[in-house]
């Protein structure tokens, strides 16, 4: 029986299609492999996880009927993850932990200049994720950019440009930044999200001709069987590469974040935390706040401090559930 390595595009109802040098094959995870993971989640009273999912780079063995069996899942180096959002919540920190995409080269967040408004809370909380699963590179995508000023457009993202996460401003309409959009996704393994409505199918068909529908019929299908059925598809680019959706903004919930922990997520909050007074500042009214005193000179802009402050408010009445 012959050995290989590849990378899973497709997952579906417990089957895996994994790209080899020798083409896809459709695999199972080995019998074995999942009976160590349970048992050691049982052992150590882990949180549960998916054992495997797209982009994971696997060993698999190839058997003569021309199907797989995965005897090897390699180790991640960066995942996107969302929480189990059964009962509405919007945070987790125990239970189980559901694996949009592994080893990612980057993150996609596409919001429109208008029609539907741009929700700068829901996407920090894309990025807080994005960040805290270690994706290299965060983009934005403002879309639409032809119902609304340009200015007016930039003034709503400038605050994440100054803070490092670079916007492309895109119209398919007038086919501003399509090309540009292009060839930021081309060679790479990329999650391309955001909210309904801001032209994610559009956009996606504009760089290349159906791409857009085959991602929404999957990310429908996924939508409406849920409970029942599992399927994520890494999409291949005809430059290379490959673009996955990912559930909708609102079922992406934060996952395994502790309260002190969220600064490190919000990358121009980060580098005040070290000069607060007291070593275990919240930020939200410790005297000596380095923060806030980076807040009231403009360091840090009102909105996304005010957007920490409430996602740090849900982390913390989380985690006061489960104590």
């Amino acid at each position: 029986m012959t050995s290989l390595e590849g990378l899973v595009i497709k997952q579906q109802s417990g089957f895996f299609t994994v790209e080899t040098a020798e083409g896809p094959v459709i695999c199972q995870l080995r019998g074995r492999l999942k009976e160590e993971a349970s048992r050691r989640a049982r052992k150590d009273d882990e949180d549960r996880t998916d054992l495997c999912t797209i982009g994971d780079r696997v060993t698999l063995t190839l058997l003569a009927d021309g199907s797989g069996t995965i005897r090897k899942v390699h180790p991640r180096r960066q995942v996107l993850s969302r929480a189990d959002t059964t009962g509405g919540r919007a945070v987790a920190v125990q239970g189980s932990e559901q694996v949009i995409i592994a080893n990612s080269d980057q993150a996609v967040f596409v919001f429109a200049a208008t029609r539907p408004d741009p929700n700068p809370r829901a996407l920090d909380r894309l990025i807080v994720a994005a960040e805290k699963g270690h994706i290299p590179a965060i983009r934005i995508v403002c879309t639409k950019i032809d119902l609304l000023d340009r200015a007016e457009a930039e003034r709503i993202f400038a605050p994440y440009e100054r803070i490092g996460y670079p916007v492309l401003y895109t119209s398919t309409r007038t086919g501003d930044g399509v090309d540009a959009l292009r060839a930021m996704l081309t060679g790479h393994i990329s999650v391309f999200t955001g909210p309904s409505g801001v032209g994610k199918t559009s956009l996606l068909n504009a760089i290349q001709p159906g791409l857009g529908l085959r991602v929404l019929a999957v990310s429908e299908a996924t939508s409406k069987g849920r409970h029942t059925t599992v399927h994520s598809e890494l999409f291949p680019l005809e430059g290379g590469g490959y673009v996955a959706d990912t559930p909708g903004i609102r079922s992406i919930g934060i996952w395994d974040v502790e309260p002190d922990e969220l600064e490190a997520y919000f990358i121009e909050i980060a580098p005040h935390v070290a000069g607060c007074k007291f070593p275990d500042c919240t930020h939200t009214h410790e005297p000596g706040c380095a923060v806030r005193q980076a807040v009231r000179r403009g360091e840090i802009t009102r909105e996304r401090y005010n957007s920490f402050l409430r996602l740090r408010k849900e982390i913390e009445e989380t985690y006061e559930d489960w104590a």
